[in-house]
């Protein structure tokens, strides 16, 4: 495994890409690992460096990457969720289509859902099919849920793999 993240948009367009470090794999999925600094692209567009630390999960099972962050002043959100097609590791990387819905965490404790709009636009401009959308929207839903409600491994797992990684 060499850490490689390669998100795409519906149809094959480039959306995000890093170099992240592996942290080894559990029963909830594979952990990787990104330091402040590491360089992201998003899209076409120049690299830039990310500005705080954070672990990534690859779920063992679902459609989504959360990436839990160490606190900064950068950022207000403690996690991150993209909801994706089903991630898949080919060649050693991991891919996944960005299906425009996040599920993220402040750390105030707020849970909300980001870029609805973005979602009910590309499903009537790419033809999401309609089990791609049924698929989003509960995947969607029960991270909200599992966000709301404090739940691993988006609590001590995340943050003891977090703090293990910042060691």
């Amino acid at each position: 495994m060499t850490g490689e993240v390669r998100f795409t948009k519906w149809g094959g367009r480039r959306h995000w890409e890093c170099d992240l470090e592996p942290l080894g794999e559990d029963g909830h999925g594979l952990w990787l690992g990104g330091r402040a600094g590491i360089s992201m692209r998003r899209g076409d567009g120049e690299m830039f460096p990310q500005l705080h630390d954070f672990v990534m999960l690859v779920p063992a099972s679902g459609c989504w990457i959360a990436s839990v962050n160490a606190p900064s002043a950068a950022s207000s959100i403690a996690v991150y969720i993209d909801i994706t097609d089903r991630p898949r590791i080919q060649d050693g990387v991991v891919h996944a289509v960005d299906l425009d819905l996040d599920v993220i965490r402040h750390w105030d404790g707020s849970v909300a859902v980001l870029d609805e709009d973005e979602f009910a636009e590309h499903q009537i401009r790419y033809g999401y099919p309609p089990e791609v959308i049924a698929q989003a929207r509960a995947t969607c839903d029960d991270l909200f849920a599992r966000l709301s409600a404090a739940t691993q491994p988006f609590e001590t797992e995340a943050r003891r793999r977090l703090a293990a990684y910042l060691t």
